[in-house]
């Protein structure tokens, strides 16, 4: 099978509290150096015709196993993922809530802040904080925020990842940047989950994945999106190989705190079938790519139900992914493998 191929991606640390210069090595069937976690599952929607619609999708969701729905945040034809998520939770008991993921960006993070904390009360505890530094152009074209370099935008974004924390904190909180002052506030309503909600952040570059492994509860894996689209660079960082690469830099940054990391990754190319190959060939035909690369790629997550199971133990194994997100489009299809893995 292709995830047995034999590949090396070495990753090294400094931290004080690893080893010096710990090498951590992925040989033949690449063991994660993550604990293995129970599986979770979620599914990334975005729309739906009526408030009846919303409603009955998060239901359906929650009712075929899946523990977070989650939602994007564009400027596209989509909710607006606040109230939208607020709906959710009010429509279902169980299913927790988050973007996949907020942009820095687009609002305030001491807003962001409290709308996250009032999200988070009247949901009974059921909220997760997604955030990103902000990739997809046409947002920022269509808005006029300015598209500032990666390193703006990063440097932005891990400010408001500490305005967050700081505001969901206890007592007054101020903050001077070069992006953001707060000036003793007092922020409330407070999360009900202690200390805050987890914090999933997404990345696909070695800086926000570095920082990710240093300061998120969950890490979410993505391609390489700085050319502001989805196309040939975003897929070309979708390989297995890559995927390697992306857990190393996660691995080494977080060496000090692997088991407080809950690894995640949003599968795009999925199909329940039990032609596997026809159906690689033919996504890979539709986006250019090998059959090779579908095949081996954590991004797709295509064959029978059996098979799927295999795959998604597999890359457990590999890299740590215990936390998958499937499409609005798979809930009914992926819901046999969720019974068979969800909380295992």
């Amino acid at each position: 099978k292709s995830f047995t191929a034999i590949s090396t991606v070495t990753a090294t640390t400094n931290h004080p509290a690893s080893p010096r210069g710990m090498s951590l090595h992925w040989y033949g069937c690449h063991m994660s150096p993550f604990p293995h976690r129970p599986f979770r599952f979620g599914v990334q929607v975005s729309k739906e015709a009526t408030a009846k619609g919303w409603a009955e999708l998060a239901r359906r969701a929650e009712g075929s196993g899946y523990d977070v729905l989650t939602m994007p945040d564009h400027f596209t034809d989509q909710l607006a993922p606040m109230p939208a998520l607020m709906a959710a939770a009010a429509a279902t008991t169980t299913l927790r809530v988050g973007a996949l993921v907020f942009d820095n960006d687009y609002k305030h993070p001491l807003i962001m802040a409290k709308e996250l904390a009032t999200l988070d009360v009247l949901s009974d505890g059921r909220t997760e904080i997604g955030m990103g530094a902000g990739w997809m152009v046409s947002d920022y074209e269509q808005s006029g925020i300015p598209y500032d370099s990666p390193k703006v935008r990063i440097d932005r974004f891990i400010e408001g990842m500490a305005i967050i924390k700081g505001v969901m904190a206890e007592g007054p909180f101020s903050f001077q940047g070069d992006h953001y002052t707060i000036t003793n506030y007092e922020g409330h309503p407070k999360p009900v989950q202690k200390s805050m909600p987890p914090i999933l952040i997404g990345g696909g570059g070695k800086r926000v994945l570095s920082y990710a492994a240093r300061e998120a509860d969950i890490i979410g894996i993505n391609g390489t999106m700085t050319a502001g689209v989805v196309g040939p660079e975003a897929l070309a960082t979708m390989t297995a190989e890559s995927v390697d690469e992306k857990v190393a830099i996660v691995a080494a940054a977080g060496a000090h705190r692997l088991n407080d990391i809950e690894m995640n990754i949003r599968t795009f190319f999925v199909k329940v079938t039990d032609d596997r190959a026809k159906t690689v060939e033919g996504i890979s035909s539709m986006f250019g790519v090998s059959k090779e690369m579908i095949d081996a790629s954590p991004f797709a997550l295509i064959g029978s139900v059996e098979e799927c199971i295999q795959q998604l133990l597999e890359r457990r194994e590999r890299w740590g992914f215990s936390y998958t997100i499937v499409g609005a489009e798979n809930i009914d299809e992926c819901a046999p493998i969720v019974a068979a893995l969800r909380g295992k």
